[in-house]
């Protein structure tokens, strides 16, 4: 415990200035929260007489689009002309929410032919049977699909993950859970603002970042010299990407023209920078992983020191580099693979454009997700060694060496295997595998044990016979 004070101290002494540097730049950077100028309409608006409904689907009929007037168990009025062909759309007849007669609401053909509804199905739907002028407009549907209603399934995940992370992690998984709800209100009352108003996008999406990784970590793990030598780790690895990604924004380009929310923000404000979103994005999107490999670094160095602590520090370092090496091939594939997800139908149109690879990759649609996955891993793999050393240079330094004593307190003689000595000894500065670093360890630990339940006149008769 001494000895993780000492760490403590020393770490709050390059910590503690970087908080309070950070929550400065947080105060100055903090948004007004004015919105003069910004004009967006709300697609979810309605006009006079129009509301949006919900209600569960009762049954799926497919019929002529000329129907979408008629009511339940009517035929409608086509004037002898049959229906043109080809005209056939889905109708579902839903039982309002609100209580009533089933309405026959007309669904769009994208949602029919990719999706389609089913009866049990809980919709969203926009009611125009009472909007003025809706009894002249023979023909017209009088409802009209808008959306599912979500809300039952995503909270049964939300709960299903919460009591999963609960059960597995306890009170650690808890903590995460609050300071990911801390880090969405840093996200959605500070950096979100913030892009609105055009305040530097950089410095937002840095200072954003680190207040974040500060209070998710110490929240989730606790104040230690683990977490805060992860959190050192963090910071360069968020320096790197950040310094990464403004130079690649504008190098590359990223100006957002091919996405259509993008054109929305650009024509909502003028105080609105589609690059220094996409700048702040960049930063934003490795968090997640950064996070963990730090962590997870610094956790190994402690690990690996507690089993053997006569390890030099060349030693340990080496030792959690493999580790360390391991953990850069799976994150660099879980980025990559993450943004291919979220990005998949592009892939799919562009893959049909049956354009070169090169030319694609370096496409308006590509480059953004592109930019993103080599930003990201280069600063998660940096953080790595980074992080490692720090670790090690901690960890080695709360160790008091005494005359032949160890760091933690225990003799030199003692970190050897039983009945061996000189040459035939076991020392952990020998050992170049981790394996066998902890089955030294656990060696010399299951040793002491035994020594330590041993009569003890038969030991001090032992001792006397050795010094003899």
């Amino acid at each position: 415990m001494a000895a993780r004070r000492k760490a403590n101290r020393i770490l709050a002494a390059v910590l503690v200035p970087l908080t309070l540097l950070t929550l400065a730049g947080m105060a100055m950077l903090w948004p007004s929260g004015s919105k003069d100028g910004i004009s967006l309409a709300n697609p979810y608006s309605a006009a006079p007489g129009v509301t949006f409904d919900t209600g569960k689907i009762q049954s799926v009929v497919e019929e002529s689009c000329m129907q979408g007037s008629t009511a339940p168990g009517q035929s409608p009025d086509t004037g002898g002309q049959p229906a043109p062909a080809g005209s056939d759309c889905m109708f579902a007849f839903t039982e309002p929410d609100q209580g009533g007669s089933p309405v026959k609401v007309v669904v769009n053909p994208e949602v029919a032919q990719s999706h389609g509804v089913k009866p049990g199905d809980q919709i969203r739907y926009l009611n125009l049977s009472n909007a003025p002028g809706a009894a002249a407009s023979q023909g017209s549907p009088a409802y009209i699909f808008v959306d599912f209603v979500r809300t039952l399934p995503i909270v049964i995940l939300a709960l299903l993950y919460a009591l999963v992370v609960i059960a597995v992690a306890r009170w650690r998984g808890l903590r995460a859970l609050l300071g990911l709800v801390g880090a969405y209100f840093v996200l959605a009352g500070f950096m979100l603002p913030g892009l609105v108003e055009g305040k530097p996008p950089l410095l937002l999406a840095l200072v954003g970042s680190t207040v974040i990784m500060i209070g998710v970590l110490y929240f989730a793990h606790g104040f230690s010299a683990r977490t805060s030598t992860a959190l050192l780790g963090t910071m360069f690895g968020l320096a790197i990407t950040a310094l990464l990604a403004a130079w690649a924004t504008d190098a590359a380009n990223l100006a957002g023209v091919g996405s259509h929310d993008a054109t929305t923000l650009i024509n909502t404000s003028a105080n609105i920078s589609i690059s220094g979103v996409i700048l702040c994005g960049l930063i934003i999107s490795g968090l997640g992983v950064l996070n963990d490999v730090t962590i997870t670094q610094s956790s190994a160095v402690w690990e690996l020191y507690e089993l053997a602590p006569g390890t030099s520090a060349r030693k340990l370092f080496t030792s959690a580099m493999r580790i360390g090496r391991d953990h850069i091939a799976s994150t660099v594939y879980t980025i990559a693979f993450a943004y291919a997800g979220a990005a998949l139908p592009i892939l799919i149109i562009v893959m049909l454009y049956d354009r070169p690879l090169g030319d694609t990759l370096t496409s308006a649609e590509l480059s953004e997700e592109v930019i993103r996955t080599l930003v990201g891993s280069i600063g998660l793999v940096l953080a790595i060694p980074v992080t490692t050393l720090i670790a090690v240079l901690v960890v080695k330094a709360t160790g008091v060496r005494t005359a032949g004593q160890s760091a933690v307190g225990v003799p030199d003689e003692d970190r050897r295997p039983h009945g061996t000595s000189g040459a035939g000894a076991i020392n952990a500065d020998d050992v170049d595998d981790t394996g066998a670093l902890a089955a030294a360890a656990f060696e010399r630990r299951s040793r002491q044990s035994t020594e330590g339940s041993a009569d003890p006149a038969t030991t001090r008769r032992g001792r006397r016979a050795d010094r003899g």
